[in-house]
């Protein structure tokens, strides 16, 4: 076993060094090679045509020292490119609405206002998302490819990519070498005012078949090494024809009716 581990390790020192051997043209066309690739075995045109899912899981979410602050169920509507509704526990009783630089929130109070902070939040929350990544900005100007080189991934084969932005920001994309799905997605950038660096992770695993979409039914999310969530899906659709007003300020409030007629 430590025979096969260590030729293991040798071969990917070999191809690595290889890698760091390319020009910038033959490294940004074997990146792009591989995201091809990556996007075939995700679905394709299925994949890249998705306009809306639903997806119902159990979420746990984490605070700054680690510490499980929420074990639920979560349902999980999203109108690409810019639109996201996530309704909490079994009676979905607590909203939260984003709609591009917009949001809403329904909790026991009635609705309101997301705070600034939280739209900021989700939107670079857009930037940072893998599928988002790969829908709607492939194509962007400014984007730079380079193949990154193999290497030992959650003990599987796997090759790097990696993509800079015009805004200076990194996505480094872990592809399983027999699969060839995504196994981790690592995003870094620096606040342009105070140069801090944020280095979000997200792993991604149990890939299940829905509608000839590869969807992972297990996603884990860390912001500089402290983890912010897990999910563990239980059911997904896609293009199911999602109304844009469920993504509205109204329908929270129609939905707050509806509550308040239950209590009585």
């Amino acid at each position: 076993m430590r025979v096969n581990r260590a030729l293991a390790l040798g071969l990917l020192l070999a191809v690595a060094t290889r890698a760091a051997a390319q020009s910038p043209e033959q490294s940004a066309a074997r990146a792009r090679q591989l995201l091809d690739t990556m996007i075939a075995a995700l679905g394709g045109p299925a994949y890249l045509n998705v306009r809306d899912q639903t997806c119902r899981a159990r979420a746990a979410f984490f605070g700054h020292s680690g510490e499980l602050t929420n074990y639920d169920v979560i349902f999980d509507l999203i109108l690409w490119p810019d639109k996201e509704r996530i309704e909490y526990s079994s009676k979905r009783n607590i909203i939260d609405v984003f709609n591009d630089g917009h949001g809403w929130t329904l909790d026991r109070a009635g609705v309101s206002e997301q705070p600034r902070t939280a739209i900021e939040d989700f939107q670079r929350g857009l930037r940072r998302d893998l599928d988002y990544l790969l829908r709607f900005r492939l194509k962007e100007p400014g984007l730079e490819l380079r193949y990154g080189g193999p290497d030992l991934v959650d003990l599987q084969e796997a090759d790097w990519v990696e993509i800079n932005d015009a805004e200076h920001r990194t996505i480094r994309i872990a592809i399983n070498r027999t699969t060839h799905l995504p196994l981790r997605a690592v995003f870094i950038e620096r606040d342009p005012a105070t140069h801090e660096r944020t280095e979000e992770v997200e792993y991604l695993s149990n890939y299940q078949p829905v509608q000839g979409i590869q969807t992972p039914f297990q996603r884990t999310r860390l912001r500089n090494g402290q983890k912010l969530y897990q999910l563990f899906i239980r059911s997904c659709q896609y293009n199911t024809g999602l109304s844009p007003s469920l993504f509205t300020r109204e329908s929270l409030e129609q939905r707050w009716a509806e509550l308040g007629r239950h209590r009585h």
